[in-house]
């Protein structure tokens, strides 16, 4: 019983502090938004196009002059092609494991702090429904001990605790949307890195192939 009137006791602080956690929430929230939108954008690319001039660069035996020209570059599939490359004179496993190891070191990156939008996305409803609940205990203790401006008090009690909830969902719905925007975009990206990666892999393989031909026609002459 005692616990109970805690709990009411606390109740009667309303919910005005749990608006200002949404408010705070929120600004995590833009702040992570922000963040990621600037990173991913710079770490994405035309992946068919680099696909095609890394092809060209095989045929033409100008992969150092590839290399030098997309060394600086920060998209993810291009790094992780470059990563295979410095690796192909160790042979075709070696350059899978690179791009392997480099493509998971750029996921991390990636996905970092997604974890923090997934979160607030599934879970500030709770708070701002915590909110509400505060707000109409607060309401109802109005009606219990109030005469006077009982009607104004106790309707600006629920408004409040109302506006918990509607702050709570401002704040999670575009957590949600972003949570699902970054993560498909980094999905793609990291699709883009494989096809990169397994392009370097089948050049390689090819190049190895023809190496081994050219010398059993030179040893059959």
């Amino acid at each position: 019983m005692d616990l109970a009137r805690a709990f009411v006791d606390f109740a009667q602080l309303g919910a005005n502090w749990v608006l200002w956690l949404l408010i705070i929430l929120s600004v995590v929230s833009v702040g992570v938004m922000i963040d990621r939108a600037l990173w991913l954008r710079r770490r994405d690319t035309d992946t068919e196009r680099f696909t095609r001039e890394l092809r060209g660069a095989f045929d033409r035996g100008e992969l150092d002059r590839l290399t030098a020209k997309y060394l600086d570059d920060p998209a993810i599939p291009v790094q992780v092609g470059l990563r295979g490359l410095a690796a192909r004179a160790q042979g075709a496993e070696a350059a899978a494991e690179a791009m392997h190891s480099e493509r998971v070191r750029w996921r991390r990156a990636a996905e970092r702090n997604l974890i923090v939008l997934g979160t607030l996305g599934n879970n500030v409803p709770f708070v701002g429904l915590f909110g509400t609940v505060l707000g109409v205990i607060n309401a109802f203790q109005h009606l219990a001990v109030k005469a006077a401006d009982v009607e104004k008090e106790t309707l600006s009690a629920i408004a409040e605790a109302l506006t918990a909830t509607a702050v709570g969902l401002l704040v999670a719905i575009p957590a949600v949307i972003a949570f699902n925007s970054f993560s498909r975009k980094v999905r793609v990206m990291m699709s883009g890195a494989d096809e990169v990666a397994h392009t370097v892999l089948l050049l390689i393989h090819g190049a190895v192939h023809e190496g081994e031909r050219k010398e059993a026609g030179n040893g059959g002459k």
